[in-house]
């Protein structure tokens, strides 16, 4: 289990994980005032938090899956990654793929957030990868049925 600092500058309770086995914790969005997303548009939400991981974890920023089906809100770059050298605020990039107006209201829950251990590969450059059964087989190389 990892240590994880926060400072919260919100009005809003700390991210917590939801249900005994939840992988992620909620974040909330902190605004002065409501933000009108509109369809195929993108925003930067701050969430009033600033944190501090061990070294050798991330923080994973992924959509909520409600928002996601309920309302076409998604996070763009998801996972978005948090690299535990980051000092900054946590702000979560938004899109609305909707055909609708989609309001946030100050503390509403916009994302979630998943701690996960990583390592750190040493690159070495070869002439020659070994074969597989799958080789360079990429997209849709296994077929649909």
């Amino acid at each position: 289990m990892s240590i994880v600092k926060l400072v919260n500058k919100s009005n809003n309770p700390l991210p917590k994980y939801e249900t005994p086995l939840s992988a992620g914790m909620d974040l909330r969005a902190f605004l002065p005032e409501p933000l009108i997303l509109k369809p195929m548009q993108r925003v930067l939400v701050p969430t009033g938090l600033f944190i501090e991981l061990e070294a050798g974890f991330e923080a994973q920023i992924r959509p909520r899956s409600g928002l996601a089906l309920k309302h076409g809100i998604t996070v763009l770059n998801s996972p978005g990654t948090i690299d535990a050298d980051y000092r900054g605020e946590l702000k979560i990039l938004l899109v609305n793929l909707s055909d609708e107006d989609f309001i946030i209201n100050s503390g509403e829950r916009i994302a979630q957030m998943i701690v996960a251990k990583h390592d750190v590969a040493t690159i070495k450059e070869v002439d020659l990868l070994s074969d597989t059964e799958r080789g360079g087989g990429g997209f849709g190389h296994t077929g649909t049925k």
